[in-house]
């Protein structure tokens, strides 16, 4: 179950980095109460999660997925350029991330 929540709250994560871009230095409203709530719930999820994994393992799994996502996000709607070696580094971080979790 620990597992589930912590991948949650790293897709959590990668929705309230996204969110914080948008919402200008919080002038924009939506994006602004997008990013509280969701950084409430990637926050408590983490924290859920690290009642019964590691702490390094946790943080690490949640920093890793909310990056990736959130690189892959930008360069999906063209808000970040895309090259081959970005695509390599984030496959680099996935594969760090699966393995802290085969490691566990």
């Amino acid at each position: 179950m620990a597992w589930i929540v912590l991948i949650i709250s790293g897709i959590l994560e990668a929705v309230w980095a996204t969110a914080l871009g948008r919402s200008e230095g919080f002038s924009r409203l939506a994006p602004s109460l997008v990013f509280a709530a969701a950084i409430v719930a990637s926050m408590a999820g983490l924290a859920f999660a690290m009642r019964s994994l590691p702490i390094g393992t946790a943080y690490a799994v949640w920093v890793g997925i909310g990056a990736s996502l959130t690189v892959v996000y930008a360069m999906a709607t063209g808000s970040e350029p895309a090259s081959l070696l970005k695509i390599v580094f984030v496959l680099m971080i996935v594969g760090g991330v699966v393995g802290l979790k085969l490691t566990h």
